[in-house]
């Protein structure tokens, strides 16, 4: 099976469907940036778009091979506001990231590989080699694809089993395919796969689903979709390619044999944490910490947005309004920052900002 377009990255971002042929231009000995946005998405993108108004020439970090997020995996997303319609998971990233580019924002497609976070500047090393300084940072590096970890898994990941439906559904087209996972994600990602599919079995470990009602009514009601409830991979089969799943009751422990040619799973996220491990305080999960209801993580100057920080809601829209948020946080620091003033997160948090007193990047034509 072919790699994906858009595979992920440390990062957990994809690549739009049409990158600039002019990359951002290096960053000369010596220059020190207002910010730097390190990962894009939801978050990422609204981070630039606000930075970018406010003239702090943010530098976006994306990635070599993917910028977008996990939206660039998605087909239709039916719940963003403005679209009545629904739209294309790419289509509306390139939106966002045009829209941060208009407002002078750089997209820079290599990978970071490490931030040093000490001192008044901070840096961001990428992987050819380039080093960016600024004097604040928005990390918005997202989450990956959460593994069942059972034997099979790796050894055939690429031979028929996949983390991606919208890359990959098109290569079992009339073959006998099975969807891990029970939420959104997983109902979205079987009914996908029943266009090319003779047949998708839903495998859940529960006796119901926990998507939606609309997403779980539309997926009962296809005649191409059925289920496996109180049922859990315990092995993935096969030589060369994918021939078969073991599953074990849930309830009764009973194992049995279910012949398939592919495996796509849905089962959740982790946080993309690792170049942030040890520098930054993180949850038992994984997770930023942020301070409060703000975006300040427990480095000054460095701020967090998007599911790197959220194990609870994880939707493109608060995302969104987090990257958002990390902007208004870093444009106030650094302002209070230049004028002499201790700033703290519990002004981000609890004071609220006078009229005369808005951020530039709050002067929105409405």
């Amino acid at each position: 099976m072919t790699q994906p377009i858009q595979a992920l990255n440390i990062l957990g971002t994809a690549a739009p469907a049409v990158q600039p042929a002019v990359q951002a231009a290096a960053p000369e000995d010596g220059t020190v940036h207002e910010v730097v946005i390190v990962g894009s998405g939801p978050a990422g993108y609204t981070a630039a778009i606000y930075t970018a108004r406010a003239e702090m020439n943010p530098i976006v970090i994306a990635g070599a091979l993917d910028a977008g997020g996990a939206l660039m995996t998605t087909t239709d997303v039916e719940n963003y506001p403005g679209f009545p319609e629904g739209v294309q998971g790419p289509e509306l990233m390139a939106s966002f990231q045009e829209q941060a580019e208009r407002f002078g924002a750089e997209v820079v497609y290599e990978d970071a590989v490490d931030l040093q976070l000490d001192g008044d500047v901070k840096t961001v090393t990428l992987d050819d080699g380039t080093v960016y300084r600024a004097k604040s940072l928005i990390i918005t590096t997202g989450s990956a694809y959460r593994k069942l970890g059972v034997d099979g898994e790796e050894a055939l990941s690429g031979k028929g089993v996949s983390w991606c439906a919208t890359c990959d559904g098109f290569f079992f087209k009339d073959q006998d395919i099975v969807q891990v996972g029970g939420g959104d994600s997983a109902v979205e990602e079987a009914t996908f796969l029943t266009r090319f599919g003779r047949t998708v079995t839903l495998v859940h470990r529960r006796d119901e689903l926990r998507a939606s009602k609309i997403m779980a009514r539309r997926a009962e009601a296809d005649p191409k979709l059925s289920f496996a409830w109180n049922s859990e991979i315990v092995r993935i089969n096969g030589g060369d390619k994918v021939e078969s799943v073991t599953l074990r009751d849930t309830v009764t422990g009973q194992e049995r044999e279910l012949a398939t040619n592919a495996v796509f799973e849905a089962i959740g996220h982790l946080p993309r944490t690792d170049l942030v491990r040890g520098k930054l305080e993180l949850d038992d999960e994984g997770y930023i910490v942020c301070q409060g209801r703000s975006t300040f993580t427990s480095v000054p100057g460095v701020f967090a947005a998007g599911d790197v920080v959220d194990h609870t809601y994880r939707q493109a829209i608060t995302a969104a309004g987090t990257g958002c948020q990390a902007a208004l946080d870093a444009e106030r620091w650094l302002a209070d920052r230049a004028a002499g003033i201790e700033a703290e997160a519990g002004d981000a948090e609890v004071q609220t900002v006078a009229a005369d007193e808005q951020p530039a990047v709050e002067a929105v034509a409405r």
